[in-house]
């Protein structure tokens, strides 16, 4: 009698689409997997406002949708990881396990990027004040997916970082309008997994990258100790980028953990 697969369901990151994932989901062909467009994203919905509470509505909304016999595995990535996190705090008994992949472990307005935080908060709130046209085209200006793109990739090899630029360029401005974009930007930067990581029950993974300057390794390490079963896997010569980087040892560590008993 052949296994029932298992289902996860991968959530992006802050301006990203479920694009952002393919290279990790083509490495798990023995699971069923969902993988949405965030609200405000591509072909994401639409939703009155773009706070916290927002999306984990929204995500459970999805996740009593689809109608699984068992609960399904919750992975978020980055931004996904603190909407991942809020959910698995508010609904445990609806997910089996969690798994955060370079999950924002610390306050964005502390730490190494704090003053780019700061400059960032006030790029979408010009964006937020202008027409929309006009806000399109600064939303989406190509010197600033560029200058993103450059300030988190780690890896020297050409081939990887070309195909991030493209994925970047093809995918990094598929918001629905400046609303959404503002809104869901203050949501990443105004909360952190830390705020709901004692109050999750379910065996959690963490993956991250080395060196990671969005949230450091020294953060993440302590994160994982306020889960009250977390586990730490670290990609070394890696940062924030580890779907692109490091898809298969991204996929590696999903399998190791959710076949664990």
């Amino acid at each position: 009698m052949t296994a029932t697969k298992k289902t996860i369901i991968m959530i992006h990151g802050f301006r990203g689409t479920h694009h952002g994932l393919q290279l990790i989901a083509e490495q798990l062909p023995e699971y069923n997997l969902t993988i949405p467009d965030l609200p405000g994203f591509a072909e994401g919905e639409s939703l009155p406002s773009y706070d916290l509470d927002a999306y984990v509505l929204w995500l459970h909304n999805l996740i009593e949708r689809q109608n699984l016999k068992k609960p399904p595995i919750l992975l978020g990535h980055s931004f996904g990881s603190i909407i991942t996190a809020a959910y698995a705090a508010k609904y445990p008994k609806t997910i089996e396990k969690l798994i955060l992949v370079n999950p924002i472990g610390a306050p964005a307005l502390e730490g190494p990027r704090a003053v780019l935080t700061q400059l960032a908060l006030f790029y979408y709130w010009v964006g937020r004040k202008l027409p929309t046209r006009i806000a399109n085209k600064w939303l989406a200006a190509k010197p600033v997916v560029v200058i993103v793109t450059l300030s988190m990739t780690k890896t020297k090899d050409k081939a990887v970082r070309a195909y991030i630029h493209n994925q970047h360029f093809r995918y990094f401005s598929l918001f629905h309008d400046k609303k959404s974009l503002s809104e869901s930007f203050t949501t990443s930067v105004s909360h952190n997994v830390r705020e709901t990581a004692g109050d999750i029950s379910v065996p959690t993974l963490l993956i991250v990258g080395a060196n990671d300057d969005i949230t450091p390794l020294h953060k993440q390490k302590e994160l994982v100790e306020m889960f009250s079963d977390g586990k730490l896997h670290v990609i070394k010569k890696v940062g924030h980028l580890t779907h692109y980087e490091t898809p298969d040892q991204v996929a590696d560590a999903i399998k190791n953990f959710t076949n664990r008993k």
